[in-house]
Protein backbone atom coordinates (compact mmCIF):
# COMPACT_ATOMS: atom_id res chain seq x y z
CA UNK A 1 0.00 0.00 0.00
CA UNK A 2 1.15 3.53 -1.01
CA UNK A 3 2.22 5.90 2.06
CA UNK A 4 1.25 8.77 0.17
CA UNK A 5 -1.78 10.88 1.62
CA UNK A 6 -4.95 10.64 -1.07
CA UNK A 7 -5.82 13.99 0.28
CA UNK A 8 -3.33 15.63 -1.52
CA UNK A 9 -3.67 13.95 -5.03
CA UNK A 10 -5.28 16.51 -7.33
CA UNK A 11 -5.35 14.25 -10.83
CA UNK A 12 -7.80 11.16 -10.74
CA UNK A 13 -8.94 8.87 -13.69
CA UNK A 14 -11.65 6.81 -13.17
CA UNK A 15 -12.83 3.59 -14.97
CA UNK A 16 -16.51 4.01 -15.39
CA UNK A 17 -18.76 1.03 -15.53
CA UNK A 18 -18.74 -0.79 -11.93
CA UNK A 19 -16.70 2.10 -10.97
CA UNK A 20 -18.52 5.10 -10.77
CA UNK A 21 -21.78 3.78 -11.64
CA UNK A 22 -23.44 0.02 -10.72
CA UNK A 23 -22.15 -2.19 -13.66
CA UNK A 24 -25.01 -3.73 -15.34
CA UNK A 25 -23.01 -5.44 -18.02
CA UNK A 26 -23.62 -8.94 -18.76
CA UNK A 27 -20.73 -10.31 -20.37
CA UNK A 28 -21.60 -13.73 -20.94
CA UNK A 29 -24.44 -13.06 -22.67
CA UNK A 30 -23.14 -10.41 -24.87
CA UNK A 31 -20.06 -13.20 -25.55
CA UNK A 32 -23.14 -15.61 -26.78
CA UNK A 33 -25.17 -12.83 -28.48
CA UNK A 34 -21.93 -12.10 -30.62
CA UNK A 35 -20.01 -15.27 -30.54
CA UNK A 36 -17.64 -14.70 -28.73
CA UNK A 37 -15.69 -17.77 -26.81
CA UNK A 38 -16.05 -17.38 -23.03
CA UNK A 39 -12.51 -16.68 -22.35
CA UNK A 40 -12.07 -14.04 -24.77
CA UNK A 41 -11.75 -10.44 -24.14
CA UNK A 42 -14.67 -9.10 -26.52
CA UNK A 43 -12.97 -6.10 -27.66
CA UNK A 44 -9.74 -7.74 -28.24
CA UNK A 45 -11.79 -10.72 -30.36
CA UNK A 46 -13.51 -8.41 -32.38
CA UNK A 47 -10.59 -6.80 -33.60
CA UNK A 48 -9.38 -10.02 -35.47
CA UNK A 49 -12.84 -10.62 -37.29
CA UNK A 50 -13.10 -9.70 -40.69
CA UNK A 51 -14.19 -6.01 -41.54
CA UNK A 52 -17.80 -6.59 -42.37
CA UNK A 53 -18.22 -8.68 -39.18
CA UNK A 54 -16.37 -6.85 -37.00
CA UNK A 55 -18.24 -3.70 -37.81
CA UNK A 56 -21.74 -5.41 -37.69
CA UNK A 57 -20.47 -6.58 -34.30
CA UNK A 58 -19.17 -3.34 -33.05
CA UNK A 59 -22.67 -1.63 -33.84
CA UNK A 60 -24.63 -4.56 -32.27
CA UNK A 61 -22.73 -3.83 -28.92
CA UNK A 62 -22.52 0.01 -29.63
CA UNK A 63 -26.45 -0.02 -29.31
CA UNK A 64 -27.06 -2.39 -26.89
CA UNK A 65 -24.39 -0.42 -24.36
CA UNK A 66 -25.63 3.15 -25.39
CA UNK A 67 -29.50 1.20 -23.56
CA UNK A 68 -27.99 0.55 -20.77
CA UNK A 69 -25.93 3.68 -20.53
CA UNK A 70 -28.94 5.69 -21.02
CA UNK A 71 -30.48 3.78 -17.38
CA UNK A 72 -27.29 4.54 -15.61
CA UNK A 73 -27.41 4.64 -11.73
CA UNK A 74 -24.34 5.85 -9.91
CA UNK A 75 -22.51 3.63 -7.65
CA UNK A 76 -22.66 4.17 -3.66
CA UNK A 77 -20.42 7.46 -2.83
CA UNK A 78 -19.76 7.94 -6.43
CA UNK A 79 -21.31 11.48 -6.91
CA UNK A 80 -20.36 12.76 -3.64
CA UNK A 81 -16.53 11.53 -4.42
CA UNK A 82 -16.63 13.46 -7.69
CA UNK A 83 -18.30 16.51 -6.30
CA UNK A 84 -15.88 16.82 -3.68
CA UNK A 85 -12.60 16.05 -5.81
CA UNK A 86 -14.20 18.92 -8.14
CA UNK A 87 -14.79 21.11 -5.60
CA UNK A 88 -11.02 21.26 -4.57
CA UNK A 89 -10.07 21.71 -7.78
CA UNK A 90 -9.37 18.26 -9.00
CA UNK A 91 -8.40 17.75 -12.30
CA UNK A 92 -10.27 14.24 -13.53
CA UNK A 93 -10.45 11.86 -16.34
CA UNK A 94 -12.38 8.86 -17.41
CA UNK A 95 -10.76 6.09 -19.01
CA UNK A 96 -13.19 3.71 -20.32
CA UNK A 97 -13.46 0.47 -22.39
CA UNK A 98 -16.96 1.54 -23.40
CA UNK A 99 -17.54 4.26 -26.21
CA UNK A 100 -16.51 7.96 -25.25
CA UNK A 101 -20.21 8.95 -26.88
CA UNK A 102 -21.54 6.65 -24.32
CA UNK A 103 -19.45 7.88 -21.57
CA UNK A 104 -20.62 11.03 -21.63
CA UNK A 105 -24.23 10.02 -21.76
CA UNK A 106 -23.69 7.94 -18.56
CA UNK A 107 -22.25 10.71 -17.01
CA UNK A 108 -25.00 13.16 -17.70
CA UNK A 109 -27.57 9.80 -17.20
CA UNK A 110 -25.90 10.15 -13.04
CA UNK A 111 -25.68 13.97 -12.75
CA UNK A 112 -21.65 14.39 -13.57
CA UNK A 113 -21.48 15.60 -16.84
CA UNK A 114 -20.30 18.87 -15.93
CA UNK A 115 -17.28 17.69 -13.84
CA UNK A 116 -15.16 16.09 -16.81
CA UNK A 117 -14.09 18.36 -19.56
CA UNK A 118 -14.59 16.78 -23.43
CA UNK A 119 -10.80 16.31 -23.80
CA UNK A 120 -11.08 14.15 -20.74
CA UNK A 121 -13.17 11.23 -21.29
CA UNK A 122 -10.98 8.61 -23.25
CA UNK A 123 -13.27 5.91 -24.72
CA UNK A 124 -11.92 2.51 -26.73
CA UNK A 125 -11.23 4.70 -30.20
CA UNK A 126 -9.29 7.40 -28.05
CA UNK A 127 -7.16 4.69 -26.37
CA UNK A 128 -5.79 1.37 -26.21
CA UNK A 129 -8.19 -0.79 -24.10
CA UNK A 130 -7.23 -1.37 -21.01
CA UNK A 131 -5.03 -3.24 -19.40
CA UNK A 132 -2.91 -0.96 -22.27
CA UNK A 133 -1.61 2.00 -20.36
CA UNK A 134 -1.67 4.13 -23.22
CA UNK A 135 -4.72 5.84 -21.91
CA UNK A 136 -2.78 6.57 -18.37
CA UNK A 137 -0.17 8.06 -20.86
CA UNK A 138 -1.89 10.11 -22.75
CA UNK A 139 -3.66 11.49 -19.55
CA UNK A 140 0.19 11.91 -18.52
CA UNK A 141 1.34 13.85 -21.16
CA UNK A 142 -2.06 16.21 -21.84
CA UNK A 143 -1.67 17.22 -17.52
CA UNK A 144 2.32 17.28 -17.55
CA UNK A 145 2.65 15.75 -14.91
CA UNK A 146 4.94 12.44 -13.54
CA UNK A 147 2.89 9.10 -13.20
CA UNK A 148 3.19 9.08 -9.84
CA UNK A 149 0.98 11.97 -9.63
CA UNK A 150 -2.09 10.59 -11.48
CA UNK A 151 -4.28 8.11 -9.63
CA UNK A 152 -6.21 5.67 -11.35
CA UNK A 153 -9.84 4.51 -9.36
CA UNK A 154 -11.53 1.07 -10.69
CA UNK A 155 -13.24 -1.89 -10.21
CA UNK A 156 -11.22 -4.64 -12.53
CA UNK A 157 -7.76 -6.12 -12.30
CA UNK A 158 -7.44 -4.49 -16.02
CA UNK A 159 -8.00 -0.80 -14.35
CA UNK A 160 -5.47 -2.08 -11.87
CA UNK A 161 -3.14 -3.49 -14.21
CA UNK A 162 -3.36 -0.31 -16.60
CA UNK A 163 -2.35 2.11 -13.60
CA UNK A 164 0.28 -0.02 -12.77
CA UNK A 165 1.95 -0.53 -16.17
CA UNK A 166 1.34 3.91 -16.32
CA UNK A 167 3.56 4.13 -13.19
CA UNK A 168 0.56 5.72 -11.40
CA UNK A 169 -1.00 4.70 -8.02
CA UNK A 170 -3.63 2.71 -7.93
CA UNK A 171 -7.01 2.04 -5.95
CA UNK A 172 -9.82 -0.46 -6.34
CA UNK A 173 -13.19 -0.19 -5.13
CA UNK A 174 -16.67 -1.74 -5.54
CA UNK A 175 -15.46 -5.49 -4.66
CA UNK A 176 -15.21 -6.97 -1.61
CA UNK A 177 -12.09 -9.06 -2.35
CA UNK A 178 -8.80 -7.93 -3.52
CA UNK A 179 -7.89 -10.04 -6.44
CA UNK A 180 -4.74 -8.47 -7.42
CA UNK A 181 -3.25 -7.76 -4.43
CA UNK A 182 0.40 -7.13 -5.98
CA UNK A 183 -1.17 -4.25 -8.66
CA UNK A 184 -3.59 -2.70 -5.73
CA UNK A 185 -2.18 0.20 -3.81
CA UNK A 186 -5.64 1.21 -1.59
CA UNK A 187 -8.56 -0.93 -1.52
CA UNK A 188 -12.32 0.10 -0.74
CA UNK A 189 -15.32 -1.67 -0.47
CA UNK A 190 -16.91 1.95 -1.94
CA UNK A 191 -16.27 5.17 -2.86
CA UNK A 192 -17.41 6.58 -0.43
CA UNK A 193 -15.11 4.56 1.84
CA UNK A 194 -12.31 6.21 -0.40
CA UNK A 195 -14.32 10.00 0.03
CA UNK A 196 -13.72 9.42 3.59
CA UNK A 197 -10.01 8.03 2.85
CA UNK A 198 -9.47 11.32 0.78
CA UNK A 199 -11.18 14.23 2.99
CA UNK A 200 -9.36 12.69 5.90
CA UNK A 201 -6.93 15.26 6.83
CA UNK A 202 -4.65 13.03 9.47
CA UNK A 203 -3.86 10.15 6.32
Amino acid sequence: MTSHPLHHRRHWVFDMDGTLTVGVHDFPAIRRELEIPESADILHHLETLPRAERDAKHAWLLEHERALAMRSTAASGAVELILALTQRGCRLGILTRNAKELAHITLEAIGLDACFAADDVLGRDEAPPKPHPGGLDHFIQHWQIAPSAVVMVGDSPMDMACGRAAGATTILVNVPDNPCPEAVDWHFPDCQALLAKVTSANR
